[in-house]
C-alpha cells in the first residue's frame, strides 16, 4: 500500500492552478461555422417535409444545451457517433443510392464509405478513452488500499458488478433495444458506479460488510472517493475549464446525426451531393477535433495527482484567494463591484487591465460612495484606462462602488481582468494599564 502520510485529497483550488499549466488550444473556427450551416440545412430540409416524431426529438436535442458533466458528454458523443454509423449502414441508405452502389460505380457510396471510416475511428477513440480513464481512476484508488484481503474483496466486488452490468446490456440488445435505450442504460450504470465509489468512501451500501475491516484504510482516501464527484467538488473545476469546447463538439455531432437522418428521408440525388459536401466537411472537422480533445484531456487526467501535501493545498488556497476575476463588459453597458465598508480608515485597493486583442482598448473607471444616510460622494472621477492600479483610505462608512464604464462603445465589448480588496484598519492592541 502506497503511503498517504501527510497527504490530503486534491482541492478545487489546487486543480485550478494545475490546469493553468494545461491550456486547451481553442477549437477550429470551422466547428462553429459548420454547426451554423448544418442547422440552416436542417431547417431547409424540414421545410420540404414535416418531421417525424423521431426527427422532432433529434431537433430538440440539437437545440438543447449539452449536459454539464464531462463524462456524460463523452457518453453523448459516443451515442451519437454510433447512431451515425447506424445511418451509414448500407441498408439504411436511400433506395436510389443502394441501387446505384450495386453497380460498383457510385460516387455517393464512396463518400459515405469514407465518412463511415472516420466516424468509426472517432468511436474507437471515445471507447478507448473511457475504458482507460476508468481503469486509471480505479487503479489509483487501489494503490492506496491495503494490499490484503480487503483490496481483493473490493476488486472482486467491482468485477462482479461489471459482469452484471454487461449482462444487463446484453439482455437489452437481445430483446431488440435501440441504441438510445442502450446508452440510457449505460449512463444509468455510470451513475451507479459513482454511487458505489461514494459508498466505498463512506463504507455503506454494497461495502457495508467491510466496515469492521476498514481499520488501516487511510481516511484521506475514503474522503477523496466519497467527495470527488460532488457538484461543487474538485471535478467542477475540470468542467468549468474544459467543458466549453466539449459542449461545442457534442452539439456538432448531434447536428451531423440530425442532418444525415433528415437527408436520407428527403432524398434528392442532386441535393444529396450538396448536403454531403457540408457533411463531409463536418465529419472531417468533428472527428479530428474530438480526437485532439481526447488526446489532450487524457494527458491532463493522467498527470493530475489525486492527493497532494497539506502545504501544497494550503498554498493553492492562498493563491486562489489572491486570484483575479475576468468579466466581459458588453458595448453600451457598465460593470460594478460594491464593497460595504463599516469602518473609516479602511483601504480599498484595485488592480485591473483589459485583455487586449488586435486593437488596444480602454474602459472608463470611477469610484463613488453612498453613506448609510443616502448621501452620495464621488471618490475618483471618471477616466478611461487600459489598466490601472490604485488605492485610497476611506473617510466614511458606507457602500463603495467601483464602476467600469463601457457605455461610450457602440460595437466593442471589453474583457476586464480585475482584483478588488477592502482592507480593514489596523487596530492596535490595547495595552494593559501599568501596575503602580
Amino acid at each position: 500500500m502506497a503511503s498517504m502520510e501527510g497527504l490530503v485529497p486534491i482541492t478545487r483550488h489546487f486543480l485550478a492552478s494545475y490546469y493553468d499549466k494545461y491550456p486547451f488550444t481553442p477549437l477550429s473556427d470551422h466547428v462553429s461555422r459548420l454547426s451554423t450551416e448544418m442547422l440552416a440545412l436542417a431547417n431547409s430540409l424540414l421545410d420540404e417535409l414535416p418531421p417525424t416524431s423521431e426527427e422532432s426529438t433529434l431537433l430538440d436535442e440539437a437545440n438543447q444545451h449539452p449536459p454539464h458533466k464531462i463524462d456524460e458528454n463523452m457518453w453523448k458523443n459516443r451515442e451519437n457517433v454510433e447512431e451515425i454509423l447506424f445511418l451509414f449502414e448500407k441498408s439504411r441508405w436511400p433506395q436510389e443510392v443502394q441501387k446505384e452502389s450495386a453497380t460498383g460505380e457510385s460516387e455517393l457510396a464512396n463518400i459515405i464509405g469514407k465518412l463511415e471510416e472516420k466516424a468509426r475511428n472517432a468511436l474507437h477513440a471515445l471507447v478507448a478513452f473511457q475504458s482507460k480513464n476508468s481503469e486509471h481512476v480505479f487503479n489509483t484508488v487501489m494503490t492506496y488500499m491495503p494490499q490484503d484481503f480487503r483490496g481483493t474483496i473490493i476488486r472482486q466486488q467491482r468485477e462482479r458488478s461489471e459482469r452484471n452490468k454487461q449482462a444487463e446490456v446484453d439482455a437489452l440488445i437481445n430483446s431488440g433495444g435501440s441504441i438510445r435505450d442502450r446508452y440510457a442504460l449505460l449512463w444509468k450504470q455510470q451513475m451507479e458506479r459513482r454511487r458505489q465509489l461514494a459508498q466505498l468512501g463512506s463504507a455503506t451500501g454494497v461495502y457495508k460488510t467491510l466496515v469492521k475491516y476498514l481499520v488501516g484504510v487511510p481516511e484521506v482516501l475514503l474522503e477523496f472517493i466519497q467527495k470527488i464527484n460532488d457538484d461543487d467538488g474538485p471535478m467542477e473545476e475540470q468542467r468549468q475549464r474544459y467543458g466549453p469546447p466539449l459542449y461545442k463538439l457534442t452539439t456538432m455531432v448531434r447536428l451531423i446525426r440530425l442532418c444525415i437522418s433528415l437527408s436520407w428521408r428527403r432524398f434528392d440525388a442532386g441535393k444529396l451531393r450538396e448536403h454531403l459536401g457540408i457533411l463531409e466537411q463536418a465529419v472531417d472537422v468533428y472527428t479530428s477535433e474530438i480526437e485532439r480533445f481526447l488526446g489532450f484531456i487524457r494527458e491532463v487526467f493522467n498527470n493530475a495527482p489525486f492527493f497532494i501535501s497539506a502545504d501544497v493545498a494550503c498554498a493553492a488556497n492562498e493563491r486562489k484567494s489572491d486570484s483575479y476575476k475576468e468579466i466581459s463588459v458588453p458595448a453600451g453597458k457598465t460593470y460594478e463591484v460594491s464593497l460595504s465598508v463599516e469602518s473609516i480608515n479602511s483601504y480599498i485597493a484595485w488592480d485591473f487591465s483589459l485583455v487586449q486583442g488586435k486593437m488596444n482598448m480602454d474602459i472608463g473607471f470611477s469610484v463613488e460612495c453612498e453613506s448609510p444616510g443616502g448621501v452620495k460622494r464621488l471618490i475618483l472621477p471618471h477616466k478611461r484606462y487600459e489598466s490601472d492600479q490604485g488605492n485610497f483610505c476611506t473617510c466614511m462608512a458606507g457602500d463603495y462602488k467601483l464602476i467600469w464604464d463601457n457605455t461610450y462603445s457602440t460595437f466593442f465589448k471589453k474583457v476586464l481582468r480585475y482584483k478588488v480588496d477592502c482592507i480593514p484598519p489596523v487596530v492596535e492592541p490595547v495595552q494593559p494599564a501599568a501596575e503602580e
